[in-house]
């Protein structure tokens, strides 16, 4: 489904009671099934546009459209990977996932077959009766991908979820992330810091300010989604985005 996010404005109350601005009409969109990446300075509100996406928050001001109509948890269907894998390390991998399907109210003859299909889809299926802490640190977060995705999101959030690898790990699981994406439905807004990770992922990368954060640069990556990450045209783009984020 097409998302869009309109002029939407966002701040917290301090514990003074002053309002702390984070957000200054924010608009952008993501067409479906694409893959927006969203970059910026630490602090600058981009976890907080994940939050407002998957309505855990309201806006101050603003819309969200997903599919034309406003955004609504009880019939939109938002899947959200968070920066940790957050698994239920007492459960297995196929219970971890399960426990999202029950959650979202899914019949539970419908569980088997999609367990499998979405650990099948991040290369997990041989995992499903293991417990999360015999598992490497990107085979968890792969997990916490297929629970996200076991609900079949409309749109799905993903929150930085390679900072907490070493970088031959992370790499592995850009690579990873690329080859499966092609084979879900959900339109993907990914969050991150890093610039060579937003070139070689997304299809749209918009940069935002320092908070407050407004938009201020959007790249259309216009490479073939079988890029690699050494790609001229991905390193061209890596530089440009450093630049648009104030880093020469």
């Amino acid at each position: 489904m097409r998302l869009e996010v309109l002029d939407v404005s966002k701040g917290f109350r301090r514990g003074a009671g002053r309002l702390l601005p984070v957000l200054d009409h924010v608009t952008f969109r993501v067409e479906p099934r694409g893959f927006a990446c969203l970059v910026g300075p630490s602090g600058c509100g981009k976890s907080t546009i994940l939050n407002l996406l998957a309505g855990l928050i309201p806006p101050d001001g603003g819309v969200i459209r997903i599919g034309g109509r406003e955004l609504d948890r009880r019939s939109h269907r938002i899947g959200y990977v968070f920066q940790r894998p957050r698994l239920l390390n007492w459960r297995t991998v196929r219970q971890n996932v399960e426990f999202a399907l029950r959650a979202d109210g899914v019949p539970a003859d419908e569980w088997r077959v999609r367990v499998y299909d979405v650990l099948a889809l991040v290369g997990l299926e041989q995992f499903a009766d293991e417990y999360p802490l015999t598992l490497s640190g990107g085979m968890q977060q792969r997990v916490a991908i297929a629970r996200a995705l076991a609900i079949a999101p409309d749109v799905l959030l993903i929150d930085e979820p390679f900072s907490h690898l070493d970088e031959l790990t992370a790499r592995t699981q850009r690579r990873e992330l690329r080859r499966f994406r092609d084979q879900i439905e959900a339109t993907v807004v990914f969050v991150t810091h890093n610039a060579l990770e937003a070139a070689y992922l997304a299809d749209r990368v918009y940069v935002l300010s320092a908070r407050p954060a407004r938009i201020t640069t959007e790249f259309t990556i216009e490479a073939p989604r079988t890029r690699e990450i050494d790609d001229p045209y991905v390193i061209d783009t890596q530089r440009a985005v450093l630049k648009a984020l104030g880093v020469e």
